[in-house]
């Protein structure tokens, strides 16, 4: 499916069938293979800038704060002294930039697979990649399921911003994954994933 043509995006998220968003664009700013997966951001007079990675949206600049404050906050708010925390994918860093502003947190462990999802965000989503200019932050380049496997009773919060459970995201939403997050918790910490929708997939729900 040709998701550029004739002026519009139309998304091809192969986990859902039968309905699909279409943005109009304005103007293509990048559009590359990385490694693992296929990028593009393009400009929509509606929405600003639109980051998409394998054909599926993952943010517009119009509403992502609504996503990222609610993934950062509510764990965050949850806990009497978040000083530890890790981020797991977020690689466009707006997860990153809310969880810097809370006064309790004073180290950001971050792990995205794709290092071009952070440069490209960098480059032209630099309202959501801010912070990862702040001292607070630590970011590795690598697997989000390996670097779990390393930490334990380590991080008082642990939030997963992933992509869709297909592609480089897939390890993400396996039991194993959740079982290392538990083992990588301080006592009392708090998980906060995205998930899709409760009956998006059998994926999900197995977990």
């Amino acid at each position: 499916m040709n998701v550029l043509k004739e002026g519009w995006f139309t998304e091809s998220d192969l986990m859902f069938t039968g309905f699909t968003p279409s943005i109009k664009v304005d103007s293509v700013l990048v559009e590359e293979n990385s490694k693992f997966q296929h990028i593009i951001v393009f400009k929509s007079k509606q929405l600003g800038k639109v980051l998409v990675l394998d054909n599926a949206i993952q943010c517009t600049e119009f509403d992502e704060f609504s996503y990222q404050e609610m993934i950062a906050f509510l764990p965050l708010n949850s806990h009497p002294n978040p000083r530890d925390v890790l981020v797991i994918g977020g690689g466009d860093g707006g997860v990153v930039r809310e969880v810097v502003k809370h006064p309790a947190v004073e180290r950001v462990s971050q792990c995205e697979i794709d290092e071009r999802v952070v440069d490209v965000s960098k480059e032209y989503l630099p309202f959501m990649a801010s912070g990862f200019d702040d001292p607070k932050l630590n970011l590795h380049i690598g697997d989000g399921h390996d670097f779990m496997g390393k930490h334990t009773k380590s991080f008082d919060v642990i939030i997963t911003d992933s992509s869709d459970p297909i592609g480089p995201a897939e390890s993400l939403f396996q039991k194993t994954y959740y079982e290392l997050m538990r083992n990588a918790l301080k006592p009392g910490g708090i998980v906060c994933c995205q998930c899709e929708k409760q009956n998006s997939t059998e994926k999900i729900r197995d977990v």
